[in-house]
């Protein structure tokens, strides 16, 4: 479990250097996110998700 809440705390860690560097910049992806389909953003979180446990099997 305490693995678990130490990558969750990395993710919002991860999530922050976005805004806090560069706010222009991601505000821009962000309207080019919400102008994505619904099975575009989908496919978008199932790569991110395949490509978090193919790192996590070749961490372990």
């Amino acid at each position: 479990m305490s693995d678990l809440l130490t990558a969750l705390a990395l993710v919002m860690v991860i999530e922050g250097l976005m805004p806090l560097i560069s706010p222009g910049r991601w505000r821009e992806v962000f309207s080019r996110i919400l102008a994505m389909s619904d099975g575009q953003i989908r496919f978008v979180g199932l790569a991110s998700i395949l490509m978090g446990l193919f790192g996590l099997l070749w961490l372990r």
